[in-house]
């Protein structure tokens, strides 16, 4: 309780009373007449005078003060905001998972909108109007636009060291966090089990690419020639996806920090001289992603082997009908000895327009803080659902703590093996030190074009990562 202390006052008064009385007689002598004589007398009268005493005392007095506190309450989170998401299967998922965003801020509407984002998003932003206050983005187009995006650096902190590295770095700008990490795409080797236990070969022995080789000539020794056991990639659009895989497994890509070009070296000379030498040896099947000769091949056993990031399991659970359920998931070699056995293939996060419509980043934030970083939001989207009944098993949470308990089911297109238990290992082997470039869109084709020239054998590896360099810097960055 408050005590209120007197304060001193130190005021004295003196009443002082002394009297003394002095009386002269005069006696006149009464007979003859001598000379009249003047006696003086001194009388000295006593008087008792009261004296009274004022004591000023310093106390201490306690007392009770009775105070109203009225506590003020931060009112709820209110308001409107739009949100993106890519069309299909993913805004379908989000627009599910939004219930239990809906139950935690109720007082947050969210207009959620399937959009086609690689068609709309940049020129919505370079207009400036319409723009939607959060919104899905692919990584490798983040950097093009990263002006646009708010500085979430200080919301993102407490999360910032369970998140896998390679996604943090993916979604920092100068410095500056600009994007909250969704999935993480690690890569797998994809492997026909019932093949390799006909031909002998222990999936645990494949530890490197020569390795893979290696077991690819011994599936075909063993079960002839009609095998092209390792599946090549030819698809425009996929093969540098790829071939960014290969790179960050190798702890490098396209760009330096600096935004350099770095291409033309030995970890990409490394994977393109491997690839051509699946094809030179015999054993590699030539195909586009999951194209009909593609599921062909993989349905009538030819192909044994697919390195691809963990999306590939949608191929044996949706579209593989004959050799559905015989497919395994393992850790991708390594191309050095004891290399990194993963990279990352693919992923996308999502980002707040500094323009959003509704001029209220903080209300974007909570929603995708919520999807993204608390139990209840991750599990809605990769746990079990309306779309996906077993769960979203095509990519990982970037958050490590929501890797703690298994959020898919085990894939029937796997016979049942538990991928969560392989991906999950994969992802904690994935390097860090990625860059996107920002022109990366403009560089794909290019590098493209030219491994697709080396597969035909119009070029050698080192021909192929030279002209490509050459082509990206004349016609790219020095345009």
């Amino acid at each position: 309780m408050p005590r209120d202390l007197l304060g001193k006052q130190m005021s004295r008064r003196k009443f002082i009373g002394a009297g003394a009385g002095v009386v002269t007689a005069s006696v006149l002598a009464a007979c003859a007449t001598p000379t009249p004589q003047i006696i003086k007398e001194t009388v000295v009268v006593k008087e008792t005078v009261p004296v009274e005493k004022v004591v000023t005392k310093e106390v201490e007095k306690i007392v009770t003060k009775e105070v109203v506190v009225t506590a003020t309450v931060a009112s709820a989170p209110q308001g409107e905001i739009v949100i993106w998401d890519r069309s299909g299967d993913l805004f379908q998922v989000f627009d599910a998972a939004l219930t239990s965003f809906s139950q935690k801020y109720p007082e947050i509407k969210v207009r959620h909108e399937a959009v086609d984002i690689n068609a709309k998003l940049a020129t919505t932003l370079a207009a400036g109007v319409d723009v939607p206050d959060g919104t899905f983005i692919e990584d490798v187009n983040t950097p093009p636009l990263a002006e646009y995006f708010t500085d979430i650096t200080d919301w993102i902190q407490p999360y910032t060291k369970d998140i896998i590295p390679f996604k943090l770095r993916v979604n920092t700008y100068k410095g500056h966090i600009i994007g909250i990490p969704f999935d993480l795409c690690p890569g797998l080797l994809y492997y026909r089990a019932d093949l390799l236990e006909s031909a002998g070969v222990d999936p645990g022995s494949i530890t490197t690419y020569d390795d893979l080789i290696t077991a690819a000539k011994t599936i075909q020794a063993k079960l002839g020639t009609v095998k092209k056991p390792i599946h090549i990639e030819r698809a425009n659009w996929a093969i540098p996806l790829q071939l960014e895989m290969f790179a960050n497994q190798q702890d490098t890509s396209l760009v330096n920090e600096q935004g350099d070009l770095q291409l033309d070296s030995e970890p990409y000379l490394r994977a393109l001289k491997w690839i051509k030498s699946v094809l030179d040896s015999g054993v590699g099947s030539l195909q586009e992603y999951t194209s009909p000769g593609d599921i062909q091949a993989m349905d009538t056993d030819q192909v044994a082997f697919y390195p691809w990031a963990i999306w590939f399991v949608y191929a044996p659970e949706n579209l593989l009908k004959d050799s559905k359920g015989k497919w395994r998931a393992t850790m991708l070699p390594a191309w050095t000895t004891g290399g990194a056995r993963s990279g990352n293939m693919g992923g996308s996060s999502f980002v707040i327009p500094k323009q959003g419509k509704n001029k209220n980043p903080r209300l974007a934030w909570l929603l995708y803080e919520h999807l993204m970083f608390t139990p209840e939001g991750y599990q809605a989207v990769y746990g079990p659902n309306k779309i996906y009944p077993g769960g979203l098993n095509t990519s990982l949470s970037a958050y490590k703590p929501a890797h703690t308990k298994q959020l898919f089911e085990n894939p029937k297109g796997l016979g049942g093996q538990n991928l969560w238990e392989v991906a999950v290992s994969a992802a904690n082997e994935i390097p860090a030190d990625y860059y996107y470039a920002s022109w990366y869109g403009q560089a794909a084709d290019i590098i493209a074009s030219n491994v697709q020239r080396m597969q035909d054998g119009q070029m050698t590896a080192e021909e192929a990562i030279k002209k490509s360099a050459e082509e990206i810097t004349t016609r790219v960055i020095k345009r």
